[in-house]
This record gives structure tokens, sequence and C-alpha cells, in this order.
């Protein structure tokens, strides 16, 4: 069944809309797709300025929209900040910050400080200890994930012999879903914004008695069927998150495989090394 209006994101109401709106309440419709922040951050006056509407023409268009007044749209907006498209959060305020080199490294540092502050050298040696016992270790990244989960099975491979990320290019999921066992490893990145079938994700790792990593942001509640969850802070001043302490939590989980693995770990990458010499790739 279609979703109820109530159901529908606050932009699927606002991008159906459109095509029936009068001119100036198109005209707003347009300003909040494009900066949908504003209208959780101002009252109605302000909103109407910004759009260079009237404030009538704002209160006809929440209407429209299925909301029965202003505050009950931007209530909704301001649920989905937490969770949704970083188009979300305000523009007009941070655009001076959006400029500041300072402000930026200063975020990704107490975003370092916040995502570790939660984490153990127990957590990372038992994860790392699982990876190289596990029969195969899968790494799974959709959207934003996509690129983590890849560079993660790319740095894992110079440790250990049977890492594989998913999605495969032209594959379905069910193609390698089928192979997890109690043996393997499972590290699910659940960044935002997630794909509609982690939970199934999830779910299905925890029916095939994999451990499970979960590598999320910091708006996800702990997940119970997960063996650990990290959460990493990727709060930004501008319309993308910052993603520095999930490429840092690659780093130390890869680092400290390495270390486990010892002997065997400098084996393989000698042997590496001496194929990338006789093939000359590098």
């Amino acid at each position: 069944m279609p979703p109820t209006a109530k159901e529908r994101s606050f932009l699927t109401r606002v991008r159906s809309a459109l095509p029936t709106l009068h001119p100036a309440e198109r005209r707003l419709g347009e300003f909040v797709c494009d900066f949908p922040g504003e209208l959780a951050s101002y009252d109605a006056q302000e909103l109407a300025k910004f759009a260079n509407v009237s404030k009538a023409t704002v209160s006809r268009f929440v209407r429209r929209l299925g909301y029965e007044s202003y505050e009950a749209a931007r209530k909704h907006v301001r649920e989905e900040q937490s969770t949704g498209s970083r188009l979300f959060l305000p523009s007009s305020d941070s655009r001076i910050e959006e400029q500041s080199l300072t402000s930026n490294l200063e975020l990704g540092k107490a975003n370092l400080d916040r995502t570790f502050a939660t984490i153990t050298q127990a957590e990372i040696d038992s994860v790392a200890q699982t990876i190289l016992s596990a029969r195969k270790t899968w790494v799974i990244g959709f959207r934003a994930s996509h690129p983590f989960a890849d560079y993660l099975r790319w740095q894992l491979t110079q440790v250990i012999e049977h890492v594989i990320s998913l999605p495969g290019g032209g594959e379905t999921l069910g193609e390698q879903l089928v192979n997890f066992t109690p043996d393997d490893c499972v590290i699910l990145f659940g960044l935002r914004r997630r794909v509609a079938l982690t939970e199934q994700l999830l779910a299905h790792a925890k029916e095939c008695g994999t451990k499970l990593l979960y590598i999320t942001d910091e708006g996800v509640d702990a997940e119970p069927s997960a063996t650990w969850h990290f959460r990493c802070h990727t709060l930004a001043t501008g319309p993308l998150f910052n993603h520095t302490a999930v490429m840092a939590l690659c780093h130390l989980l890869v680092m400290r495989t390495i270390e486990l693995s010892g002997d065997a770990s400098r084996s393989r990458l000698r042997r590496i090394e001496t194929l990338n010499d006789r093939f000359e790739e590098l």
C-alpha cells in the first residue's frame, strides 16, 4: 500500500504538491526543497521573508501539504533533521562557518574525541581477533557507506585472504548473503542516510549466527543484534557529514588486526610486495 500523507517525508510531500500549487506557493515550495532546514529554524513570518512570499502564503502552503498548522510542519522537519538528509540543516547562519578552516578542523577533532570516548581497546582487540579467526569477513555498505566498506576491505586484504565487500557490481545480495555462516564476521556500515534494507541485513546476520560489527553515526540507538556497535560522531557545519571519525576507526581496526596477526601479516605483506615488483604494477 502507498504511504499515507502522515507517513510521507516532508520533502516527498512538497515535491508531490509542486505541480498543483499556485505560483507564490510553488516559489515557496521550491525554496524549501533547496533549504528545508529553514522551516525548522524560523517562524512563518521569517520564512515568508526569506522566500519573498506573504505569511498567508506560508499558511496555505503547509495546509496543502496536509499539516494542521505551521508548527506541525516545523515539528515534522525537526524530527527528520536527526536522521535525514543534510539538506535539513539550516543554511543561512552557517555560511560563514563553512568557510572557516579552523571551525571545520575543530569539529573533526571533536568528532574523534566523542567517538573514541565510547570505544574501548578491548572491543577493538575483540573485533580484530574475530576478523583474523573468521572463515570469511563480509564488509557491507551502501551510498555514503559504500566507499568506507570498499576501503576497509582493501586494507584488510593486506592481512587476511577471505574478505569480501558487498554489494558487488551487477550482483544481487542474495547471491552472497546465502553464504553467511556462524564462522563468519560481518561488518555493516549504516551511516546516514541508511537504505531501507538495513534492518533486514541486521536480522539476516543474526539469524546466520555471524559475529556482527555495526558502524553507524551517532544518531542510531544501540543495536541489540550486533556483537559490537560503534557510533561515529559526524557533526559538521555544512551540508555534508564529517566522516573523519569513520575513517579513523577503519584505520584503527586494520592496524590492530595487523598487530595481532604478527608474523603472519608480515609474511603476507612481503609476498604481496614481491608480486607487485614482479608484475611492475606500482
